[in-house]
Protein backbone atom coordinates (compact mmCIF):
# COMPACT_ATOMS: atom_id res chain seq x y z
CA UNK A 1 0.00 0.00 0.00
CA UNK A 2 0.98 3.06 -0.77
CA UNK A 3 1.16 4.74 2.92
CA UNK A 4 4.27 2.16 3.73
CA UNK A 5 6.80 3.46 0.80
CA UNK A 6 7.91 5.31 3.39
CA UNK A 7 9.83 2.61 5.10
CA UNK A 8 12.63 2.25 2.55
CA UNK A 9 13.89 5.28 2.94
CA UNK A 10 13.11 4.80 6.67
CA UNK A 11 15.15 1.87 6.15
CA UNK A 12 18.13 3.53 4.56
CA UNK A 13 17.91 5.75 6.99
CA UNK A 14 18.82 3.37 9.41
CA UNK A 15 21.98 2.14 7.87
CA UNK A 16 19.96 -1.32 6.99
CA UNK A 17 21.72 -4.20 5.05
CA UNK A 18 21.36 -4.17 1.39
CA UNK A 19 21.09 -7.63 -0.38
CA UNK A 20 20.55 -8.78 -3.57
CA UNK A 21 16.66 -10.32 -4.24
CA UNK A 22 13.63 -11.52 -4.06
CA UNK A 23 13.02 -15.34 -3.53
CA UNK A 24 14.31 -16.38 -6.97
CA UNK A 25 17.78 -14.24 -6.98
CA UNK A 26 18.06 -15.50 -3.40
CA UNK A 27 18.02 -19.17 -4.96
CA UNK A 28 19.79 -18.63 -7.81
CA UNK A 29 22.89 -16.99 -5.55
CA UNK A 30 22.07 -20.00 -3.48
CA UNK A 31 22.91 -22.29 -5.96
CA UNK A 32 25.84 -20.49 -7.18
CA UNK A 33 27.10 -20.70 -4.25
CA UNK A 34 28.00 -24.33 -3.96
CA UNK A 35 28.40 -24.66 -7.52
CA UNK A 36 32.06 -22.94 -9.89
CA UNK A 37 31.97 -19.39 -10.67
CA UNK A 38 29.00 -18.34 -13.47
CA UNK A 39 27.37 -21.65 -13.42
CA UNK A 40 23.74 -20.08 -12.36
CA UNK A 41 21.88 -17.63 -14.53
CA UNK A 42 19.24 -15.51 -13.43
CA UNK A 43 16.66 -13.62 -15.54
CA UNK A 44 14.56 -11.18 -14.28
CA UNK A 45 12.68 -7.21 -14.82
CA UNK A 46 14.36 -4.34 -13.23
CA UNK A 47 14.02 -0.60 -13.31
CA UNK A 48 16.43 1.81 -15.38
CA UNK A 49 17.76 2.97 -11.52
CA UNK A 50 20.04 2.99 -9.15
CA UNK A 51 18.83 0.05 -7.47
CA UNK A 52 18.87 -1.68 -10.61
CA UNK A 53 22.99 -1.52 -10.27
CA UNK A 54 22.87 -2.59 -6.62
CA UNK A 55 21.26 -6.01 -7.72
CA UNK A 56 23.84 -5.89 -10.44
CA UNK A 57 26.94 -5.59 -8.22
CA UNK A 58 25.75 -7.69 -5.67
CA UNK A 59 24.99 -10.46 -8.34
CA UNK A 60 28.45 -9.89 -9.85
CA UNK A 61 30.07 -10.29 -6.27
CA UNK A 62 28.40 -13.58 -5.86
CA UNK A 63 29.77 -15.30 -9.15
CA UNK A 64 26.16 -14.81 -10.34
CA UNK A 65 25.44 -14.22 -14.06
CA UNK A 66 22.01 -11.90 -14.98
CA UNK A 67 20.44 -11.21 -17.85
CA UNK A 68 17.31 -8.12 -16.73
CA UNK A 69 14.28 -6.62 -19.17
CA UNK A 70 14.77 -3.40 -17.90
CA UNK A 71 11.54 -1.50 -17.65
CA UNK A 72 10.92 1.79 -18.96
CA UNK A 73 8.67 3.18 -16.59
CA UNK A 74 8.83 0.86 -13.36
CA UNK A 75 11.21 1.05 -10.71
CA UNK A 76 13.19 -2.03 -9.76
CA UNK A 77 11.27 -3.96 -7.00
CA UNK A 78 12.32 -3.26 -3.24
CA UNK A 79 11.25 -5.78 -0.10
CA UNK A 80 11.96 -3.98 3.22
CA UNK A 81 12.22 -6.47 6.62
CA UNK A 82 12.11 -5.25 9.66
CA UNK A 83 13.65 -8.31 12.33
CA UNK A 84 12.45 -8.37 16.41
CA UNK A 85 14.40 -10.83 17.81
CA UNK A 86 13.87 -14.25 15.61
CA UNK A 87 10.64 -12.91 13.80
CA UNK A 88 10.30 -10.93 10.88
CA UNK A 89 8.15 -8.26 8.88
CA UNK A 90 8.21 -7.95 5.53
CA UNK A 91 6.92 -5.02 2.79
CA UNK A 92 7.60 -5.61 -0.73
CA UNK A 93 6.63 -3.09 -3.38
CA UNK A 94 7.32 -5.69 -6.52
CA UNK A 95 7.22 -3.08 -9.01
CA UNK A 96 9.16 -3.97 -12.06
CA UNK A 97 9.48 -7.26 -10.89
CA UNK A 98 5.80 -7.38 -11.87
CA UNK A 99 6.84 -6.08 -15.88
CA UNK A 100 8.39 -9.26 -16.78
CA UNK A 101 7.50 -10.33 -20.82
CA UNK A 102 7.54 -13.32 -23.02
CA UNK A 103 9.71 -11.06 -25.50
CA UNK A 104 12.60 -10.67 -23.02
CA UNK A 105 12.79 -14.44 -23.14
CA UNK A 106 12.72 -15.23 -26.64
CA UNK A 107 15.36 -12.68 -27.20
CA UNK A 108 17.72 -14.60 -25.13
CA UNK A 109 16.43 -17.83 -25.81
CA UNK A 110 19.84 -18.99 -26.52
CA UNK A 111 20.71 -19.05 -22.89
CA UNK A 112 18.20 -21.06 -22.23
CA UNK A 113 18.88 -23.66 -24.82
CA UNK A 114 22.48 -23.85 -22.77
CA UNK A 115 20.61 -24.49 -19.65
CA UNK A 116 21.20 -27.99 -17.64
CA UNK A 117 18.13 -27.57 -15.53
CA UNK A 118 15.04 -25.01 -14.91
CA UNK A 119 14.48 -23.52 -11.78
CA UNK A 120 10.82 -21.03 -11.69
CA UNK A 121 9.67 -19.59 -8.01
CA UNK A 122 6.05 -19.21 -8.06
CA UNK A 123 5.43 -16.04 -7.49
CA UNK A 124 6.11 -15.50 -11.27
CA UNK A 125 2.68 -17.25 -11.79
CA UNK A 126 1.49 -13.96 -10.85
CA UNK A 127 3.22 -11.99 -13.93
CA UNK A 128 3.85 -13.92 -17.14
CA UNK A 129 3.03 -17.23 -17.13
CA UNK A 130 3.50 -17.85 -20.90
CA UNK A 131 7.27 -17.79 -20.18
CA UNK A 132 6.70 -20.30 -17.28
CA UNK A 133 5.30 -22.27 -20.05
CA UNK A 134 8.17 -21.92 -22.37
CA UNK A 135 10.32 -23.55 -20.08
CA UNK A 136 8.43 -26.33 -19.23
CA UNK A 137 7.92 -27.03 -22.41
CA UNK A 138 12.17 -26.93 -23.11
CA UNK A 139 12.60 -29.00 -20.05
CA UNK A 140 10.22 -31.73 -20.98
CA UNK A 141 11.39 -31.65 -24.71
CA UNK A 142 14.71 -31.83 -24.13
CA UNK A 143 14.48 -34.06 -20.63
CA UNK A 144 15.67 -31.12 -18.68
CA UNK A 145 15.17 -30.96 -14.70
CA UNK A 146 12.11 -28.37 -14.22
CA UNK A 147 11.82 -27.40 -10.76
CA UNK A 148 9.08 -25.35 -9.39
CA UNK A 149 8.30 -23.68 -6.04
CA UNK A 150 4.82 -22.84 -4.55
CA UNK A 151 6.44 -19.72 -3.16
CA UNK A 152 4.07 -18.25 -0.58
CA UNK A 153 0.61 -19.64 0.59
CA UNK A 154 -1.46 -17.00 -1.80
CA UNK A 155 -0.16 -18.84 -4.68
CA UNK A 156 -2.06 -22.11 -4.85
CA UNK A 157 -4.80 -19.74 -2.91
CA UNK A 158 -5.32 -17.21 -5.70
CA UNK A 159 -3.22 -18.57 -8.39
CA UNK A 160 -4.47 -22.27 -8.62
CA UNK A 161 -5.45 -22.14 -12.41
CA UNK A 162 -1.71 -21.33 -13.86
CA UNK A 163 -0.17 -23.20 -11.00
CA UNK A 164 -2.11 -26.19 -12.22
CA UNK A 165 -1.16 -25.51 -16.14
CA UNK A 166 2.80 -26.00 -15.14
CA UNK A 167 2.15 -29.18 -12.25
CA UNK A 168 2.14 -31.51 -15.70
CA UNK A 169 6.11 -30.03 -16.31
CA UNK A 170 6.66 -30.47 -12.63
CA UNK A 171 9.81 -32.75 -11.94
CA UNK A 172 10.47 -31.13 -8.52
CA UNK A 173 8.27 -29.18 -6.46
CA UNK A 174 9.55 -27.87 -3.29
CA UNK A 175 7.32 -25.42 -0.74
CA UNK A 176 7.07 -25.21 2.94
CA UNK A 177 4.25 -26.95 5.07
CA UNK A 178 1.80 -23.92 4.79
CA UNK A 179 2.21 -23.34 1.67
CA UNK A 180 1.31 -27.50 0.89
CA UNK A 181 -1.28 -27.10 3.28
CA UNK A 182 -2.85 -23.98 1.41
CA UNK A 183 -2.78 -26.06 -1.85
CA UNK A 184 -4.74 -28.68 -0.03
CA UNK A 185 -7.46 -26.22 0.89
CA UNK A 186 -7.34 -25.18 -2.80
CA UNK A 187 -7.73 -28.31 -4.24
CA UNK A 188 -9.87 -29.70 -2.09
CA UNK A 189 -7.81 -32.65 -0.65
CA UNK A 190 -9.50 -32.54 2.55
CA UNK A 191 -6.32 -33.12 4.40
CA UNK A 192 -3.18 -31.13 5.79
CA UNK A 193 -1.10 -34.07 6.76
CA UNK A 194 2.06 -33.37 5.23
CA UNK A 195 2.90 -36.64 3.79
CA UNK A 196 -0.55 -36.86 2.21
CA UNK A 197 -0.45 -33.91 0.16
CA UNK A 198 3.79 -34.31 -0.57
CA UNK A 199 2.23 -37.92 -1.95
CA UNK A 200 -0.79 -36.34 -4.15
CA UNK A 201 1.61 -33.78 -5.59
CA UNK A 202 4.53 -36.17 -6.19
CA UNK A 203 1.38 -38.39 -8.14
CA UNK A 204 0.09 -36.29 -10.46
CA UNK A 205 -0.20 -36.33 -13.97
CA UNK A 206 3.17 -35.81 -15.47
CA UNK A 207 4.76 -34.97 -19.22
CA UNK A 208 8.22 -35.43 -18.94
CA UNK A 209 7.69 -39.51 -17.85
CA UNK A 210 11.60 -40.06 -18.16
CA UNK A 211 11.58 -38.55 -15.05
CA UNK A 212 10.38 -39.10 -11.69
CA UNK A 213 8.66 -36.20 -10.18
CA UNK A 214 9.76 -35.35 -6.34
CA UNK A 215 7.76 -33.18 -3.80
CA UNK A 216 9.84 -31.61 -1.18
CA UNK A 217 8.14 -30.05 1.56
CA UNK A 218 10.11 -27.82 4.66
CA UNK A 219 9.27 -27.97 7.94
CA UNK A 220 11.36 -25.56 9.84
CA UNK A 221 12.42 -27.14 12.28
CA UNK A 222 10.86 -30.40 11.68
CA UNK A 223 12.06 -32.85 9.22
CA UNK A 224 11.55 -32.41 5.38
CA UNK A 225 8.99 -34.74 3.83
CA UNK A 226 9.98 -35.88 0.52
CA UNK A 227 7.72 -38.12 -1.54
CA UNK A 228 8.71 -39.74 -5.14
CA UNK A 229 6.30 -40.72 -7.96
CA UNK A 230 5.02 -43.68 -7.78
CA UNK A 231 7.08 -45.08 -4.54
CA UNK A 232 4.67 -45.50 -1.37
CA UNK A 233 5.26 -43.85 1.27
CA UNK A 234 7.19 -40.77 2.03
CA UNK A 235 10.98 -40.05 3.37
CA UNK A 236 11.44 -37.72 5.94
CA UNK A 237 15.35 -36.20 6.59
CA UNK A 238 16.29 -34.30 10.00
CA UNK A 239 17.27 -30.81 9.91
CA UNK A 240 20.58 -29.89 10.28
CA UNK A 241 20.86 -28.72 13.85
CA UNK A 242 21.68 -24.86 14.89
CA UNK A 243 21.14 -23.61 18.25
CA UNK A 244 18.72 -20.78 18.80
CA UNK A 245 21.45 -18.18 20.05
CA UNK A 246 23.01 -18.70 16.42
CA UNK A 247 20.14 -17.77 14.43
CA UNK A 248 20.32 -14.15 13.23
CA UNK A 249 17.64 -14.06 10.79
CA UNK A 250 15.06 -16.61 8.84
CA UNK A 251 14.69 -14.56 6.22
CA UNK A 252 15.15 -16.34 2.89
CA UNK A 253 15.81 -19.48 4.56
CA UNK A 254 13.24 -21.29 2.07
CA UNK A 255 15.12 -19.96 -0.90
CA UNK A 256 18.30 -20.94 0.83
CA UNK A 257 17.18 -24.50 0.80
CA UNK A 258 16.00 -24.55 -2.83
CA UNK A 259 18.93 -22.98 -4.13
CA UNK A 260 21.17 -25.83 -2.37
CA UNK A 261 19.11 -28.56 -3.47
CA UNK A 262 18.67 -27.10 -7.08
CA UNK A 263 22.95 -26.69 -7.14
CA UNK A 264 22.58 -30.74 -6.23
CA UNK A 265 19.99 -31.30 -9.16
CA UNK A 266 22.18 -29.77 -11.67
CA UNK A 267 25.26 -31.27 -10.42
CA UNK A 268 23.52 -34.41 -10.94
CA UNK A 269 23.75 -35.64 -6.94
CA UNK A 270 21.16 -38.10 -5.45
CA UNK A 271 18.25 -37.16 -3.93
CA UNK A 272 19.62 -37.35 -0.33
CA UNK A 273 22.54 -35.52 -1.19
CA UNK A 274 20.30 -32.53 -2.77
CA UNK A 275 18.42 -32.52 0.29
CA UNK A 276 21.63 -32.33 2.48
CA UNK A 277 23.17 -29.56 0.68
CA UNK A 278 19.28 -27.55 0.60
CA UNK A 279 19.32 -28.15 4.41
CA UNK A 280 23.26 -27.44 5.14
CA UNK A 281 22.84 -23.77 2.92
CA UNK A 282 19.69 -22.57 5.25
CA UNK A 283 21.66 -23.37 7.77
CA UNK A 284 23.86 -21.13 6.81
CA UNK A 285 21.43 -18.24 5.89
CA UNK A 286 20.03 -18.64 9.25
CA UNK A 287 23.14 -17.61 10.88
CA UNK A 288 23.49 -14.29 8.51
CA UNK A 289 21.21 -10.89 8.41
CA UNK A 290 18.65 -11.16 5.01
CA UNK A 291 18.74 -14.01 2.77
CA UNK A 292 22.40 -14.28 2.54
CA UNK A 293 25.57 -16.89 2.57
CA UNK A 294 28.92 -16.56 4.70
CA UNK A 295 31.76 -15.03 3.04
CA UNK A 296 34.55 -15.99 2.25
CA UNK A 297 33.02 -19.14 0.60
CA UNK A 298 32.45 -22.21 3.40
CA UNK A 299 32.75 -25.77 1.63
CA UNK A 300 30.10 -27.89 1.99
CA UNK A 301 30.95 -31.11 3.66
CA UNK A 302 27.95 -34.30 3.85
CA UNK A 303 26.22 -34.67 6.98
CA UNK A 304 26.89 -38.83 6.59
Amino acid sequence: EEKHLGIYADLLSRNAQLLPGGAAQNTARGAQYLLPPSSVMFIGCVGKDESAEKLAAGNRAAGLEYCYRYDEQAATGRCGVVITGHNRSMCTDLAAANCYKLEHLKENWSLVEKSKALFVGGYHLTVSVDSIMALCEEAATKNKPFILSLSAPFIPQFFKEPLDKTAPYWDYVVGNETEAQSYADSHDLNTHSIPEIATHLANLPKKNTQRKRVAIITQGTDPTVIAVQGESGVKTFPVHKIGKDEIVDTTGAGDAFAGGFFAGVAKGESLERCVDMGQWLAALSLRELGPAYPMPKKTFTPSS
